[in-house]
């Protein structure tokens, strides 16, 4: 859906202060340490329709191309919260993960849907969640979900914690040059628990950027 027009300065925002407090199991890990999430899980088409999971019906929701070859399959089985900016945070923070996707599949970390859909230690993230993949040699494909989603707005309204689990367990890597699918059998590896901090755009417009990732690899909550 497209719901606004992309401004020149969506690069420019300071990164927000972070909403989250510590987690009680104390696992959550920096950008700058995660692995690269679904490297080496298995895959299979999902059952689920792409559209009725919070994809965009649309390629360009905010005028920047966030699609995927059909064979990266990234499913957001989650309902959008009633709160209009913890939604339209909830999108955003959907399209900054297809960026990352799409620049693996592009081979840039220089996409303008990173640009549109991240800023500060957020790009910082994704930039590396990328190059892990272009240094090894891989793409991805297969299916990644995403699921149990909730959301929460600071006091000022300027930013939304979005948090959701990640079943990469049919979501793999393939060698680039060739072809070759790397596998292992399903395990707890596969999942992980997701806080992203969205920040609103102080331009009057819709659109929230990823400004800090934490992710908690092995999440046994998302089994």
């Amino acid at each position: 859906m497209k719901r606004r027009s992309l401004p020149v300065a969506a690069a420019s925002v300071a990164t927000a202060a972070l909403l989250l407090t510590a987690c009680g199991s104390g696992d959550d890990k920096s950008a700058d340490n995660d692995k690269i999430v679904g490297a080496d899980q298995a895959a299979k088409k999902p059952k689920e329709s792409a559209s009725a999971s919070g994809a965009p019906t649309e390629d360009k929701p905010d005028g920047v191309d966030v699609s995927l070859p059909s064979d990266m399959d990234l499913v957001f089985d989650w309902e959008k919260p009633k709160d209009k900016n913890e939604a339209a945070a909830m999108d955003d923070a959907a399209n900054f993960i297809r960026a990352i996707y799409r620049g693996v599949n592009k081979r840039t970390t220089k996409d303008a849907s990173l640009v549109a859909y991240s800023t500060g230690d957020g790009t910082k993230y994704a930039r590396t969640q990328i190059n892990a993949r272009l240094d090894g040699g891989w793409t991805a494909q297969g299916t990644r979900r995403h699921y149990r989603a909730a959301t929460r707005s600071a006091p000022n309204g300027n930013s939304v914690e979005v948090t959701f689990c990640v079943d990469s367990s049919k979501f793999y890597s393939r060698e680039v040059k060739t072809n070759k699918v790397l596998k292992t059998e399903p395990s707890i590896a596969g999942f992980d628990y997701f806080k992203i901090v969205m920040t609103k755009l102080p331009t009057g417009t819709d659109l929230w950027q990823a400004s800090k990732v934490f992710v908690e690899t092995k999440a046994s909550k998302c089994r």
